[in-house]
């Protein structure tokens, strides 16, 4: 617990001034986030990070994150999805050469990854290009929904709500979101964030808590196919990237389809 707190801590230290900074600095971050969960994709498929596979995809990733902006330059032809499916036909194309030890289930996997991670992450930078509070208000539903059902469920927490994952509850799952659309809604009110209605920022507070538990679904299916704990281990006493981002890869492209930014 003393490894969680301080690993928890120090990100704080050096993620929020990121997230008020914004701008390039932010995108870059968002990139290297994106670059890293690939690398934890690849290792759990027991891919070399040095192959010509994990370059591609994480390179595909880190595209499919970057601003549009950045491919002004670039013919119409030749836009930022463009670049993407490229990157994504040469998956396809190593199946050939390399006689199948690249298999087309590897390439769909990767491809998979490629566009779960970046479109997560990419609609994270978008939503910070609105205001820092809408990034805060999307990133509070998270936190407060997870540590809501931690903390109920430790309390309360009697019915399992699936194998997959058998630490969570029924009751720490309602009681998190609970917790997380009281507390997010107030501070989406507060900060004039979203919708003017405030039952409709209630009702789209609480679609997206839930959306964030079926993230951390998601991802615990995905570790628990591969037999693994965590996803990586690059932040001590809490795992990988995805672990600690993987509500937020379905929030943020869930917002975005509600019309939050």
């Amino acid at each position: 617990m003393r490894q969680r707190v301080i690993t928890a801590v120090v990100a704080l230290i050096l993620f929020i001034p990121v997230i008020f900074v914004g701008g390039v600095t932010l995108d870059i971050v968002a990139m290297l986030l994106g670059a890293v969960a690939m690398s934890e994709l690849l290792v759990m498929r027991k891919k070399l990070l040095i192959s010509f596979e994990a370059i591609v995809s994480m390179l595909a990733v880190m595209i499919q994150i970057a601003p549009n902006n950045w491919f002004n330059g670039l013919p119409d032809q030749l836009n930022k999805e463009y670049v993407v499916y490229f990157l994504i036909i040469l998956l396809l194309l190593h199946t050939v050469w390399s006689r199948n030890r690249f298999s087309f289930d590897d390439a769909g996997m990767l491809t998979l990854g490629v566009l779960y991670i970046g479109m997560g992450f990419n609609y994270f930078t978008a939503a910070r290009g609105v205001s820092v509070y809408m990034l805060l208000f999307l990133m509070f539903i998270v936190w407060l929904t997870d540590s809501g059902a931690y903390m109920v469920g430790r309390k309360l927490g009697r019915h399992k709500v699936t194998p997959i994952s058998p630490n969570k509850t029924w009751e720490g799952c309602i009681g998190g979101s609970v917790i997380g659309v009281i507390v997010a809604s107030a501070f989406a009110i507060g900060f004039h964030v979203g919708y003017a209605s405030v039952i409709s920022m209630v009702l789209i507070t609480l679609v997206l808590s839930v959306v964030g538990q079926f993230g951390d679904l998601v991802e615990s299916a995905l570790k628990r196919y591969y037999g693994v704990k965590d996803s990586g281990k690059i932040l001590p006493g809490h795992g990988g990237i995805l672990d600690r981002f993987d509500s937020m890869l379905l929030v943020f492209p869930i917002a975005h389809l509600f019309g939050l930014f």
